[in-house]
């Protein structure tokens, strides 16, 4: 049924009927699935179907991305790589949210921590992969 639902939302969303994909989230990321609580962050940080609201955006990738999903930690490194969606600017972050989803299969994601990583010290990558590491071992306990 979960498929069903995810399916129908990105639909939705793609047909542009922000209401429906929204209806069709909204509970399931509420019982904590990782596709709608990161729909849910799409739908806030663009304003579809909500009034825009970046810190609630980040808030729902957040719960996204430490429930493993990959897309979800690629909105929460792109969030801190920027400095906004309701985060300040902090780049390991930014690489770290990225390295974690890029082991999570994201292809994207390796582009923007290479992008990230460019902007750091040798430290400061080595301090980004350090914290992957504690925050994937702790099964996403443990990131900040």
């Amino acid at each position: 049924m979960w498929a069903d639902d995810y399916s129908d939302a990105k639909t939705a969303f793609k047909n542009g009927d922000y209401a429906l994909a929204l209806k069709i989230a909204t509970p399931r990321a509420n019982q904590k699935v990782a596709w709608a609580q990161n729909a849910m962050g799409v739908l806030y940080r663009t304003g579809k179907g909500v009034t825009q609201d970046y810190a609630e955006a980040v808030k729902w990738f957040r719960k996204a991305a430490e429930q493993g999903n990959a897309w979800g930690q690629v909105h929460v490194g792109m969030s801190y790589l920027e400095g906004r969606w309701g985060v300040l600017q902090d780049t390991i972050s930014a690489h770290m949210w990225f390295n974690i989803a890029a082991a999570n299969g994201n292809t994207k994601a390796a582009g923007n921590r290479d992008v990230a990583a460019g902007k750091l010290s040798s430290s400061g990558v080595e301090e980004a992969q350090k914290r992957a590491k504690r925050c994937m071992s702790s099964g996403y306990k443990d990131c900040d």
